[in-house]
């Protein structure tokens, strides 16, 4: 039963014309058009240009970070450079000090064999010396030995002059043996 109400109520709202009416396409056209102008001019273009900011801000950022990137690796080139000069300075500085230090050490060592061989010499000089005065000492007292036993043997007393020849007599002997 409610089957037929429905249908009649169906049939009285349905329009008796189905088709086209131009001035209502017209118009909803015409909407679209300023509603597609209005949306363009406040909503999708105010969009683009700052999409075309970001894209420009986005180019420009890689752009300085390619720039800084390039920086960064000339920078770390240059510091190995650096530090590979450093290094070689440093070790030119070392080999110098070494052969410095070897220069002055042989130059010590010389200096050292120079003043020990002079002190050996003065020292052979000094004994020389000594040894020379000795046996003229010994000389001295041998032949003064040689006196007092020669005026004792003949018991009586030399004079200045016999005693003067016989220490230079014992000398002389005493210097070619």
């Amino acid at each position: 039963m409610t089957l037929p109400i429905i249908l009649a109520v169906a049939e009285a709202s349905t329009p008796e014309k189905f088709g086209l009416e131009l001035h209502v396409v017209l118009i909803q056209v015409v909407s679209f058009l300023i509603l597609a102008g209005v949306l363009y001019y406040y909503a999708i273009r105010p969009v683009l240009s700052t999409m075309d900011e970001r894209v420009k801000k986005i180019d420009s950022g890689l752009r300085y970070a390619d720039e800084v990137k390039a920086k960064l690796e000339a920078v770390q080139h240059e510091s190995e450079a650096t530090a590979k000069k450093a290094q070689a300075e440093a070790s030119k500085v070392i080999e110098e000090a070494r052969k410095t230090a070897k220069e002055y050490l042989d130059r010590q060592s010389q200096e050292t064999a120079a003043k020990t061989s002079e002190m050996l010499v003065k020292a052979q000089q000094v004994i020389e010396l000594e040894r020379r005065k000795m046996l003229a000492e010994a000389r001295t007292e041998i032949a003064r030995l040689v006196v007092a036993t020669t005026e004792r043997v003949l018991a009586r007393e030399l004079s200045e002059d016999d005693r003067g020849r016989y220490n230079a007599s014992a000398a002389r002997e005493l210097s070619n043996t």
